[in-house]
């Protein structure tokens, strides 16, 4: 079992920066492969950004590319998004999951209770 916990949410205006940490618990956290998505209220969870295991390979969604930036910390078992030039469409509950494979979107095994970002316009 792997338990996660977000962190960093809050509400911002537009244009500005946020930093979303992910903190995980129990097993191994190298051997695993992270993602953020996101999700509003009534829509579909959407696919942000991942990075593998080592922290060598990143995938983004397109609307995270050139403002959001992924990465670990595998010595404390933790993982950002920093995230600039925030927009309101950005509004989300912002989740984080764990996989041994790394996805691009998909199934992840385990999943956070999310952190709310709310941009201001």
């Amino acid at each position: 079992q792997v338990q996660l916990v977000e962190s960093g949410g809050g509400l911002v205006q537009a244009g500005g920066s946020l930093r979303l940490a992910c903190a995980a618990f129990g097993r191994t956290f190298s051997s695993y492969a992270m993602g953020w998505f996101r999700q509003a209220t009534g829509k579909e969870r959407e696919f942000v950004a991942c990075i593998s295991q080592s922290g060598s390979r990143q995938h983004y969604a397109d609307s995270a590319k050139g403002r959001f930036t992924i990465s670990r910390d595998n010595a404390i078992n933790t993982v950002y998004l920093p995230m600039n030039r925030l927009k309101p469409e950005d509004t989300d509950v912002y989740y984080c999951a764990a996989d041994k494979i790394l996805r691009i979107g998909g199934k992840y095994d385990y999943w956070g209770q999310g952190t709310q970002v709310t941009v201001s316009s």
